[in-house]
């Protein structure tokens, strides 16, 4: 019987231990998609206690705390931080399968030095030693960063933000590791939302364009385009609940459901379809024009208890995945793009894990010889990014793809502590490799095996980017 977490955990083999350990175990970190905030990294912040940096805005922990019949109050209420970090102690034990027991454990081991494992019995020896740790300069925002061996990272922000602390962050010559703004334009997209009238004033505002017309608004998104570009953008993220496609649409039908929205008048679902579709289809000459990398993730349910999201607002553990499929209206979207000459590098996340399949066939469609690997399907995302979920997930890959050519993992977290999901991929990625070796599926050839590892783990993402990262 293995002992739990040693050095070889999830290593199921010898070759699986020599890829992790030879190859994986040291390769640095790009975070290419995260939520993390780029004003704590600028005023590299210290964190009061472990609830604050752990269970502080991690609907992940929160949905699992509040599964097993913990009161709000102690979730995402007014309940003390120990009362909150002990309902997340009471919980662990009971996770048992889930991807969150691993994650905390490994957070534990590698930033706080703790073996043990958490329960309602250790719960104030970890209180206590991970708040002694956080009080150490060692534990900064930025000083958790270096010590991961996070090379770069990529932030979410809105067209909107003036990305202040991201000028900070250029300017800093102390703080090695780069903060690149990525372009999240789920605001601009969502023209049925009560809040869009209000999010184009705003708009209207920090790019000094008065948005009247379809073309008012691609002024001024333009302009915002620009200035992401001034810092260093390579990405753009996309949070849609469903791939839309209908180009059925002209300029004067744009203008007219765009007048409709900032009037307060609800667009149609057919008007929201086409001018999300003219939307995506200018975003996507853009990207390509700029050499950045469009990423959809698609597929989430938001908000299905109302009531709770009227009390405590989104993200914050209500969402699920979505059981429709939006594969026909992806290859129409993607089709288009290309017959305009306006296909990106594109990275395409289902949270639902039937379209696995669907997603690796599709993309074989769309490859050209510009960038090895130039659309791909993204890791397991969300609900996937467990053990079943990856090893699923890099399988389909590889049956129907070119899994060496895969840009590999990413936190999508809101914690700097989050880092070793890195880790846990990497060792779930030699686990499966080293696997097909031990069986004779593919050859001992450990030059080779080296540079598929490698690049899984750091060189494609460097590569595919465009990001110049030198080791």
């Amino acid at each position: 019987m293995e002992k739990f977490m040693t050095e070889n955990f999830l290593l199921s083999n010898k070759s699986a231990r020599k890829l992790y350990h030879d190859f994986a175990e040291n390769m640095p970190i790009i975070d290419y998609h995260c939520h993390i905030s780029p004003k704590e990294i600028a005023q590299n912040k210290k964190y009061r206690d472990i609830t604050e940096i752990w269970l502080g805005g991690d609907h992940y922990k929160w949905r699992a705390i509040r599964s097993n019949g913990i009161p709000e109050e102690v979730i995402t209420g007014n309940g003390s931080p120990y009362d909150k970090f002990r309902a997340f102690a009471k919980t662990m034990p009971k996770l048992i399968g889930n991807p969150m027991y691993h994650w905390s454990h490994l957070e534990l081991k590698r930033y706080f030095g703790y073996d043990g494992i958490l329960n309602e019995d250790t719960c104030d020896k970890v209180w206590e030693l991970c708040n002694s740790k956080l009080s150490q300069p060692s534990m900064s925002a930025r000083e958790i960063i270096t010590r991961s061996n996070v090379k770069l990272i990529c932030t979410t922000d809105d067209p909107v933000d003036s990305l202040e602390y991201h000028e900070i962050l250029a300017g800093d010559s102390s703080f090695s590791t780069k903060v690149l703004p990525a372009f999240r334009p789920d605001n601009l997209l969502n023209i049925e939302k009560t809040t869009f009238a209000g999010y184009i004033q705003t708009l209207s505002a920090v790019s000094g364009v008065a948005i009247n017309t379809f073309d008012d608004l691609l002024c001024a998104v333009t302009k915002r385009l620009d200035h992401f570009d001034k810092f260093g953008c390579k990405s753009a993220d996309h949070g849609l609940e469903r791939i839309v496609f209908d180009t059925d649409y002209t300029a004067d039908s744009l203008n007219e459901t765009l007048k409709k929205a900032l009037e307060g008048i609800s667009p149609s679902p057919a008007e929201v379809e086409k001018y999300k579709t003219a939307l995506l289809v200018f975003f996507a000459g853009e990207y390509t024009r700029r050499n950045w990398v469009m990423q959809f993730h698609y597929g989430v349910s938001r908000n299905n208890n109302t009531g709770m999201f009227e009390k405590i607002g989104p993200d914050t553990g209500f969402d699920a995945i979505n059981a429709s499929v939006s594969i026909k209206e992806l290859s129409g979207l993607l089709n288009h793009f290309a017959l305009s000459d306006c296909l990106p590098k594109t990275i395409i996340y289902s949270i639902n894990p039937i379209e696995n399949a669907a997603i690796g066939a599709l993309i074989g469609c769309f490859q050209c010889d510009k960038t090895p690997g130039y659309i791909q399907q993204g890791s397991a995302w969300w609900f996937n990014d467990n053990n079943t979920g990856m090893r699923e997930q890099m399988t389909s890959l590889a049956n129907l793809g070119i899994l060496g050519n895969f840009v590999g993992m990413l936190t999508d977290s809101r914690s700097f502590l989050s880092y070793t999901r890195h880790e846990y991929f990497r060792r779930i990625l030699c686990d499966l490799v080293g696997t097909w070796v031990e069986n004779g599926e593919y050859p001992a050839d450990y030059k080779t095996l080296e540079t598929i590892i490698k690049d899984i783990s750091f060189n494609n993402t460097n590569r595919y980017f465009d990001f110049g990262i030198k080791l």
